[in-house]
């Protein structure tokens, strides 16, 4: 097995950056001797260190005059950057405090990615960050005024509400070439973190009617006794939300309500919470107009005494004083206790404890107290994550309502409230749901997120999208949530769900197994441990191997904490272990992820190679250039040798057929130039014959006709002086091609005779790499549309019977997609429009369900033509703008011009004539000044049509547009062109003799 777990103390974290110095420390010590120059800062670094680790900070490294430290790591914290904020805050307020005037500090803050690890010295372990993160947290430190904190926007965002900031504006910083918005701290804010929480929320309360029924029967019992209730769940599940809900519900009723939350931010501060506990209570008695008296004045003078210090007030009191630790925590746990039961004998009352699993150490055991009290009228409500459940909370028979994920309608619900009811937001619902597994945060921030990108516009309530969504990615706000339950399993589960990770959203026992290594004890016992996690669990599946990530961003944060090197050792294992798996079914197209990952681009080659053809064999066209784009790119980074070069050449020979039936005729003709240029470098002159094929055929799509056919002559030459007959047919098919979109279309018939005889003979040598009888399909239709162009209607007819037989025989979409189009064409010739379009529609819709975009455009033009025909002119307006417009795209000229012609005959029969007239003159003059000769007169016909006969100016220019039709018709050989305007212009003389 490959070693893919390497260092196991090295990987990618999402955390908050400090970085702090003393300003201007050179001037201080400048003069000192290196004694005292040490002596001099060091009250300041003690402050600094002093603040950062207040806060659950760790200090990476000090620089002399100043320290980083990073926040949020090795222990993932949901809370890094606000945590990371107060502990600047702290430490400005520590060094101020020194009383120094000379010893001042500035600090930067920000909140990125980086590489984590830890560097072994003789002595100890130091952990160290990299990555470009710290290099911005350096420059806004340096940025930075005396005793200010400049903030990134990233750490901005997440710490927003938790603290205050002013914007400074965008400031340019050394190293970074745009400027960059930054914010200067102010200071702590008043708000609580549910009221931040809640603040930032967008949607309503749904559905928790099992947890709600569960707190509703456990307040019914407090008439008897206090009822203690833990919601417990992962940050996220939505415990605050669904008590204050609840509480809401009871103070409506007359409960009175005692409120604290824990605070990450003060766990280190002996009864912090209780402090805040003791002041919700005063408080509430205070508002109580039934209660004139101080709760506290009930109570024996010591228990005051204990009180007033937890709420720091002065005590002067010699008995106080003389208590011990114990008994003074003692007199503080029995003063709370009974200023709750007081309040709840008054009144019904409800004890929100928030976020317990915050809690400082000296608070706790008060709370515990209280939670065991057996007072009626009293109910003990706290929330926590399972992390930190309190040790004590089986001691006081307190139910544990575990918090689940929403179900899919509440989802559903909560979505609708975000986005709006409209039902055009479905596919982008159900992938939100599928993507955060219905927990209430993530719904909200990955909306918020495709609000803040612009991907959503709107309102809350009423958004659209703006463009398609291809990854809905996690937003940095939950960034930490996530980190931290992974965090919570061991080492080696976690490396064990590394491995699923890189295996995909959904994967099997087998092949993790095969790939892990591990003895079946352990493995069974890391899969049990994940399951209860809830971050990789078994399924409900016909194969009872299955394992799925719970939802997919736990998977995406897996990954992405792995180091590249670790990474690509875990995807060669994987690949490894695929190829040996004789009973793996998948396709060369996973093998090619996992060897591209792996960085083994020889083996990324083959198996790129191999889903292209796999993706093309089922007319995935779009599909399989995208995999030969790999392909190549992986070849190209192996070492270089002729015979890698031509392996590259033919590679990009086959890629033609995926880019051409795509559409992407630019990328078809740069890499046939590409194989040209590399051709002419290993002086390889059947693969130089080869790849200027392939430019030509390209080229009749990209250029002008006069370069094609100039081309297409000389591919012939070089074609025929290679003896290579196949690659001959295709440069003479090729320039059958380039003579027809010139409008020589004799000299094109005579072309794909040749190839079509040639084609159906003994010997019949189609070019390399192209599937069997597909050149000589293409070659009836192109000539069967030759032949209708000149009017020979049966050699077209039988041409056409042709090619829908080897389309019938093949099956491929691509085929009879082709079949279609000349059928289509041979109709319109034929004066059956009705017929045309039947034929067409089908072609079409079968070209955009597969993805045959080349012959999207063509399709939708001459099935324009046939709406026109029949005079179903909005329809056929639609379809031929439609058709410029995918025209355009594709880059296809000739496409471009007779789509324009023929929705010029559309516009003016809707009554535009003018536009009519504008658009058909443009598309004469393009066409002539670019040598399409049967498109300019087709154009001049149509400028014949759609000109009024008002004046005698227009008089005169419908008989030149028509002279001009059936001299370049006549040399063109498109009789029925030339037939219909010889009538017309008979028509008008006549008309003009009898006006005579």
């Amino acid at each position: 097995m490959v070693n893919w777990r390497g260092d196991p103390e090295s990987e990618r974290r999402f955390v908050t950056i400090l970085r702090a110095d003393v300003v201007d420390s050179t001037g201080l010590v400048a003069e000192l001797e290196p004694e005292e120059a040490v002596s001099r800062l060091e009250p300041a670094l003690a402050a600094m260190r002093g603040a950062v680790r207040q806060f659950g900070g760790i200090v990476s490294k000090e620089l002399g005059d100043g320290l980083a430290a990073v926040f949020g790591a090795p222990i993932a914290d949901d809370n890094h950057a606000p945590l990371a904020c107060h502990a600047a805050i702290e430490l400005v307020r520590r060094v101020v405090s020194l009383g120094d005037p000379d010893l001042q500090v500035r600090v930067g803050l920000h909140s990125g990615h980086v590489v984590a690890y830890m560097v072994a010295s003789e002595f100890s372990k130091v952990y160290e960050i990299g990555g470009a993160a710290q290099h911005l947290a350096a420059r806004l430190e340096s940025a930075a005024e005396a005793n200010q904190i400049y903030v990134s926007e990233a750490c901005q965002k997440l710490a927003e509400g938790h603290v205050r900031f002013d914007f400074l504006g965008r400031k340019a910083l050394r190293g970074f070439n745009e400027p960059l918005p930054i914010y200067r701290l102010l200071g702590a804010s008043d708000l609580s973190s549910w009221r931040v929480r809640r603040a930032r929320s967008v949607s309503r309360f749904v559905d928790r009617t099992t947890e709600r029924a569960l707190l509703w029967r456990a307040t019914e019992r407090t008439a008897e006794s206090r009822q203690t209730v833990l919601l417990m769940g992962d940050a996220g599940i939505g415990k605050s939300r669904l008590a204050h809900e609840f509480v809401q519900d009871l103070r409506a009723g007359g409960w009175r309500l005692i409120n604290v939350e824990c605070s990450p931010n003060l766990q280190g501060a002996p009864y912090s919470a209780l402090q805040r506990l003791l002041l919700s209570i005063l408080d509430a008695a205070a508002q109580d107009s039934d209660r004139l008296d101080d709760p506290k004045g009930e109570l024996p003078l010591m228990l005051q005494r204990a009180l007033d210090a937890v709420l720091d007030q002065p005590v002067s009191d010699p008995q106080w004083d003389e208590l011990g630790p114990y008994a003074r925590g003692r007199a503080i746990l029995e003063a709370s206790c009974a200023l709750v039961e007081s309040a709840a004998r008054r009144r019904r009352t409800v004890l929100l404890i928030e976020d317990v699993h915050w809690i400082d150490r000296a608070s706790d055991a008060v709370v515990a107290a209280l939670a065991a009290l057996q007072s009626p009228d009293l109910l003990v409500l706290l929330t926590a994550r399972p992390n930190g459940m309190p040790v004590w909370i089986a001691r006081c028979h307190a139910e544990i309502v575990a918090m689940r994920p929403l179900d899919d309608e509440s989802g559903r619900a909560m979505l609708a409230e975000m986005l709006g009811p409209s039902t055009t937001n479905g596919d982008l619902k159900n992938r939100i749901i599928s993507h955060t597994a219905n927990i209430p945060l993530f719904i909200e921030e990955v909306c918020r997120n495709l609000k803040d990108t612009g991907v959503l516009l709107g309102q809350w309530g009423d958004l659209s999208l703006a463009r398609p969504v291809d990854e809905l990615g996690i937003p940095s706000s939950i960034q930490g949530v996530i980190a931290a339950r992974l965090d919570r399993v061991s080492r080696q589960e976690r490396s064990l769900l590394q491995v699923a990770a890189a295996l995909g959203p959904r994967t099997s026992q087998a092949i993790l197994r095969k790939v892990a290594a591990l003895p079946e004890d352990v493995l069974q016992d890391c899969l049990s441990a994940l399951d209860r996690a809830e971050l990789l669990v078994r399924i409900d599946s016909e194969l009872e191997d299955s394992l799925e990530f719970r939802h997919e961003m736990v998977r995406q944060v897996t990954y992405d904490s792995m180091v590249e090197k670790v990474r690509e050792a875990i995807h060669a294992g994987i690949l490894s272990a695929l190829e040996a798996d004789e009973t793996w079914a998948d396709g060369a197209d996973t093998l090619c992820y996992h060897a591209v990952r792996a960085k083994d681009w020889q083996r990324a080659f083959r198996h790129g190679r191999g889903a292209a053809q796999k993706c093309l064999a089922r007319s995935a066209f779009a599909d399989a250039a995208n995999y030969f784009v790999i392909a190549m790119n992986s070849l190209d980074r192996t070492d270089l040798t002729r015979s890698r070069e031509a392996s590259a050449i033919d590679l990009r020979l086959e890629a033609r057929l995926a880019f051409m039936a795509s559409g992407q005729v630019s990328d078809w003709l740069d890499y046939g130039k590409e194989a040209e240029r590399r051709a002419n470098e290993i002086d390889d002159i059947e693969r130089k014959v080869a790849a200027m094929t392939v430019s030509a055929a390209a080229q009749n799509f990209y250029g002008t006709p006069a370069e094609a056919v100039a081309i297409g002559e000389e591919v012939i030459v070089l074609a025929k002086e290679s003896g290579n007959l196949g690659w001959l047919n295709a440069a003479e098919y090729g320039l059958g091609q380039a003579y027809f979109l010139a409008g020589r279309y004799r000299e094109a018939e005579r072309a794909f005779a040749r190839v079509h005889a040639q084609l159906q003979g003994q010997d019949a040598c189609p070019p390399i790499g192209t599937p069997p009888k597909y050149t000589l399909l293409l070659c009836c239709m192109m000539n069967s549309i030759t032949h209708t162009v000149m009017g020979e209607l049966d050699a077209a007819g039988q041409l056409q019977q042709q090619a829908a037989a080897i389309a019938e025989e093949t099956g491929r979409p691509y085929d009879r997609v082709a079949a279609a189009y000349s059928g289509g064409w041979l109709k319109l010739g034929r004066g059956e429009p009705a017929a045309a379009a039947a034929i067409l529609e089908e072609g079409f819709v079968l070209a955009q369900k597969h993805g045959i975009r080349l012959f999207v455009p063509v399709l939708a033009c001459h099935l324009g033509m046939a709406y026109l025909e029949q005079g179903l002119f909005e329809r056929a307006r639609g379809m031929l703008t439609e058709a410029r417009e995918e025209a355009k795209a594709v880059g296809y000229t000739s496409a471009v011009l007779r789509s324009s012609i023929y929705l010029a005959l559309a516009t003016s029969r809707l009554g535009d004539v003018q536009t009519a007239q504008n658009m058909l003159r443009e598309a004469r003059n393009t066409a002539r000044q670019q040598g399409f000769s049967g498109l300019e007169a087709e154009a001049l016909f149509g400028e014949a049509v759609v000109t009024p006969v008002t004046s005698e100016g227009n008089g005169a220019a419908i008989l030149a547009s028509l002279r001009g039709t059936i001299a370049i018709a006549s040399e063109c050989g498109a009789t029925p062109l030339r037939s219909k305007a010889e009538a017309m212009l008979n028509q008008v003389l006549a008309r003009d003799d009898q006006s005579t």
